[in-house]
């Protein structure tokens, strides 16, 4: 009979399992890797998920709920449209630099695409910031505190993308590299000088007046 899991034991099978897929793909890691790397049996992977999908659910499910802490400490300030942006940044630095693995798996999702039957997992993933932004950048154009002329929605697209690829920066070995080129290994080391001129270039962008 398979002994249950500890909490600690649960929580190391996601975290290993999130290593793999962050570094191998869905279709590259293997439950008998991972079973390896975490200590402990196949068989105990499958009575806890049914399959390799419900794993990898798992742990993208994990990365989304700290993630969601981020968006909810910054959007619970009362702070003006370009302070919010500035602690968004700030926050999605240090989540890039404290849990790499999180953006990798998302960079594994993104090059390789959802496998069949995980048609969900882009809704899964976006919904939250497109949601968020729009609404954030609705509010700041009735307000008359960004340009008259922006359609939020693309704007917000526009805006995730740069976050997006600033995740990227910090977490791929590709573009940590593509980084370096543009900006010199100085500047691509420096939190706060990326912070700076990324700020610059949205308040550009946004014909903020804050």
């Amino acid at each position: 009979m398979l002994r249950p899991l500890t909490e600690d034991q649960m929580g190391k099978l996601i975290d290993e399992a999130t290593n793999a897929f962050a570094e191998k793909g869905f279709a590259g890691a293997s439950i008998s890797g991972i079973a390896k790397r975490a200590g402990v049996s196949v068989g105990v992977i499958y009575k806890y998920y049914k399959d390799k999908k419900a794993l990898f659910t798992a742990c993208v499910e994990k990365s989304l709920a700290y993630l969601d802490e981020v968006f909810e400490e910054v959007g619970e300030k009362n702070v003006s449209l370009m302070e919010m942006v500035s602690d968004l940044i700030r926050s999605n630095q240090q989540a890039a630099r404290l849990h790499p693995e999180y953006f990798r798996l998302y960079h594994q999702i993104t090059v390789r695409g959802a496998e069949p039957g995980m048609e969900s997992i882009a809704e899964m993933i976006e919904k939250r910031s497109a949601d968020l932004y729009t609404e954030v950048l609705e509010k700041a154009k009735a307000e008359g505190k960004v340009r008259s002329d922006m359609e939020p929605s693309m704007f917000a697209f526009f805006f995730d993308n740069l976050m997006m690829m600033l995740h990227f920066a910090y977490t791929s070995r590709y573009y940590e590299d593509r980084f370096r080129i543009y900006c010199g290994s100085e500047a691509a080391a420096s939190d706060e000088a990326v912070h700076d001129e990324m700020m610059k270039f949205i308040g550009g962008a946004f014909g903020a007046a804050d």
